[in-house]
């Protein structure tokens, strides 16, 4: 059922929203195991301790935070941008000039936005406590007026596109035919949708000609790869662009029309180790490359009249380098000083106005605006360090060292001071630290040097914290991306082993004292590595991860169904429901004796709850320590700080017991 609703006194006072209002919880596949005891949120007060006091309470690092990636609108004069100040994602606005942000969205937890082309408002989607199954509504620019587009449905899956040039119709991929492949929709801000193509597994439109006529379609081959088509949107016929063989990646860096839809620009892969940034000519159907450097060029954006400036990022281990060029002058731009990090672009329109949101080590979400070629950019909007001192703030050190097959390893080690270790009460300061791995999700992600709150804390108390970039990880190389498919999977699993030893035999840790911690892919790989190394860690905390991959495979979200072929076999053949049923962390899990904490959200819908609860059994079964958090209105991950406050600080003091921490 379409509705419109429109934000006026009555709903404001009663705190609704239209995401509020969805009737419908969708949930996981199968929904939680109430019999298992489990520790769940509370609403009680968090003490976080005055300012000033050091060590920091984990909540103070949580309370830090900033921006998420800023759109400018078409007149360059807002920039819309996420913030959770609330308690959970809610759209801002903020003058692109610098000024007072202005909260859009109340009680709705946006993950998704873009600006309407002729700038009179916002299209957002939000879904119901993470359930991936979102609605998408439009907001006018001064918010006060707000509507349903697509209200959310069961099983409906949706990716958002792009919009057409008219600004009134956009396109986007949607479950809604079968449950599971993604086919594509147009659709009308008044709500009407028709069906334009269909397609198998994952297809998403990645982006529109400024003519309307073509869109660019990504279709997913695994985590880290896809094939690319064009997409006549007239009679819905799609045309091959690029099929390589081995797997490869065009989507590194997004795609960038030129305003007179001959081509666009985009970072690919194919034929090299590290994305390149590339130009397609529709006409001949020829792609030429531009820029190449040893490391990902990605973010690229066409900016300024007349496509005047072509501008992307280059990304060496997670530290990103803005590049701007003068495509008129054919010449480079002087680009602004920035923080380092992780750097989001985007223009506006036909101007010559940047916003360009900065991640960073010691910088948690801050916009900057940019007139290209005028010097330094302005803050527009400053993260807050919720009053910790941002010298107290440690720069991640990047290593390398080999695994036992000689694969050059590579992760990011944070270090504490002889001063954060003092007041965390060590008294041998000529001992190494106790160590957390943290390991990051996908399996194709990439531990980078953005803000991170937990990280920080744990090194201020005395810990050292190391991120891997483990084989099959992203940003090191397209060989390397591939080194854990399928039955190399447990290659990667090993390599956790072999760089604690080398971390150890370099005096940089104790590798007598070590934990390791993940969510998602990380969550398993915290269930293998406990099982298949016992006595390696002592001990581990499992976020919303695999337990059997047999199970985890078969109900995987329709999202997920493409890579999951590529990464680790189709479950559906013997081979591989064979190979996973011997080697799944279940069953190895009597070899795990350490304690392990684990977590998840009932409402997740990529890794059902199901997977950490069979651990949390099989595990008490031994007489295993398996405490377990259930959060009921989280997904995949926790958005709510409420939540956060609640996990983290669980996970602290399990954590600072099992390591003995709190004086050595």
């Amino acid at each position: 059922m379409r509705e419109s609703v429109f934000l006026g006194i009555a709903l404001l006072a009663l705190g609704v929203t239209p995401a509020a209002a969805q009737e419908e919880t969708f949930g996981g596949a199968k929904g939680a195991d109430l019999s298992i005891e489990a520790m769940e949120p509370t609403n009680e007060p968090v003490d976080i301790g005055l300012a000033g006091d050091v060590p920091y309470d984990i909540a103070r690092y949580l309370l830090a935070g900033g921006a998420s990636s800023g759109a400018i609108s078409p007149d360059g004069a807002l920039i819309a941008t996420t913030l959770d100040v609330t308690g959970q994602p809610e759209l801002w606005v903020i003058p692109a000039d610098g000024g007072q942000p202005r909260q859009m969205t109340f009680r709705t937890g946006v993950d998704n936005y873009r600006w309407v082309p002729d700038g009179s408002g916002i299209l957002y989607q939000a879904d119901k406590d993470g359930d991936e199954q979102p609605s998408y509504f439009f907001i006018n620019r001064d918010g006060t007026e707000e509507r349903v587009v697509l209200p959310a449905a069961r099983g409906d899956f949706r990716s958002f596109g792009d919009f057409a040039a008219d600004g009134q119709s956009f396109v986007y991929s949607s479950t809604a035919r079968n449950g599971q492949d993604f086919d594509i929709y147009r659709a009308t801000l008044d709500g009407e949708t028709e069906l334009i193509a269909e397609g198998e597994y994952f297809f998403g439109v990645a982006a529109l000609s400024p003519d309307g006529s073509t869109g660019i379609v990504s279709e997913a081959v695994g985590e880290d790869a896809n094939n690319l088509y064009l997409l006549d949107m007239a009679d819905g016929a799609l045309t091959l662009v690029s099929e390589p063989s081995p797997r490869a990646s065009h989507t590194l860096g997004g795609f960038a029309w030129t305003e007179d839809s001959a081509g666009f620009y985009y970072s690919s892969n194919v034929g090299r180790e590290f994305g390149a940034l590339s130009y397609f000519d529709v006409a001949s159907g020829e792609t030429r490359v531009i820029a190449e450097t040893d490391a990902d060029i990605a973010d690229i954006e066409l900016c300024g009249a007349g496509d005047r400036y072509l501008a992307y990022t280059i990304s060496r281990d997670g530290f990103e380098q803005l590049v701007v060029v003068d495509r008129e002058a054919q010449a480079v731009v002087d680009s602004p000083t920035l923080p380092e990090g992780l750097y989001a672009l985007d223009c506006a329109g036909g101007s010559n106005r940047m916003a360009i949101t900065v991640n960073g080590w010691r910088t948690p979400g801050d916009i900057y605006s940019w007139e290209i070629g005028s010097g330094e950019a302005t803050r527009v909007y400053v993260g807050t360090l919720a009053g910790i001192d941002p010298d107290r703030l440690v720069r991640p050190e990047v290593v390398r060292y080999p695994a036992r097959d000689g694969v050059a390893l590579q992760g990011l080690l944070y270090q504490p001071t002889e001063a954060m270790r003092r007041q965390a009460g060590v008294t041998d300061l000529s001992a190494p630290p106790p160590v957390l791995f943290r390991v990051h999700g996908g399996p194709s992600g990439q531990s980078v040097p953005r803000f991170d709150a937990v990280t920080q804390y744990h090194v201020n108390n005395g810990m050292a914290v190391f991120l891997p970039n483990v084989r099959g990880s992203t940003g090191l190389g397209r060989t390397y991306s591939a080194l854990d498919d399928r039955e190399r999977r447990l290659d990667s699993v090993r390599d956790l082993v072999d760089l604690l030893a080398a971390l150890g035999d370099a005096g940089l840790v104790d590798p007598e004292r070590a934990a390791v911690t993940g969510g998602s892919y990380g969550g398993y790989m915290v269930n293998a590595v406990l099982a298949s190394y016992p006595g390696s860690f002592r001990a581990g905390a499992s976020l919303f991860g695999v337990g059997d991959w047999v199970t985890a495979l078969e109900i995987a979200s329709p999202g997920l169904k493409a890579s999951d072929r590529v990464e680790f076999g189709d479950i559906s053949e013997p081979r591989w429901r064979d190979f996973y049923t011997e080697n799944s962390p279940v069953a190895l899990a009597d070899q795990i004796r350490v304690p392990v904490l684990y977590s998840h959200g009932v409402m997740d819908p990529r890794i059902d709850i199901a997977e950490s609860e069979i651990m949390v059994k099989v595990l008490r079964a031994n007489g295993v320590e398996a405490p377990f958090v259930r959060i009921p209105d989280e997904g995949h991950g926790w958005r709510k700080l409420s939540n956060q406050l609640f996990y983290f600080r669980t996970e602290a003091a399990f954590l600072e017991e099992q390591l003995g921490l709190g004086g050595e």
